[in-house]
């Protein structure tokens, strides 16, 4: 018998922003696995920002890591930047830019920000 918990990794190559859909596509299969298909609008969306947050402001890969236990789901990105990210409120100037924090920070039941090694994760 399996007693391991549902888990989605995924390495994303810098500034591949192809990695977004497929990240998205990814959760939503290993949220349909876990019998909870419908519940997976919001962990999508929040999954999109963190990675294209990832993807945009570092110079490096990162890492989506996305674990089913008896909490709920923990969706984790790690990149390889020390510099910690900061909510802040978008300029009027920005278009649709700026909001991937703010969203997470609404949306989320919980939320936060973790120094690793040579990096952070960023996580809900």
């Amino acid at each position: 018998m399996d007693t391991g918990q549902p888990q989605l990794r995924r390495r994303l190559e810098r500034a591949d922003l192809g990695a977004v859909p497929d990240a998205r596509h990814a959760l939503r299969e290993l949220l349909h696995t876990w019998g909870k298909p419908g519940r997976s609008d919001i962990a999508e969306l929040l999954t999109s920002e963190l990675v294209t947050n990832a993807l945009l402001h570092t110079d490096d890969d990162a890492v989506l890591t996305a674990t089913v236990g008896p909490e709920g789901l923990h969706v984790e990105v790690r990149d390889f930047v020390d510099r910690l990210p900061e909510p802040e409120a978008p300029h009027a100037d920005d278009g649709t830019n700026g909001r991937g924090l703010l969203l997470v920070q609404a949306l989320a039941d919980a939320w936060g920000v973790r120094p690793h090694g040579i990096g952070k994760a960023v996580w809900f």
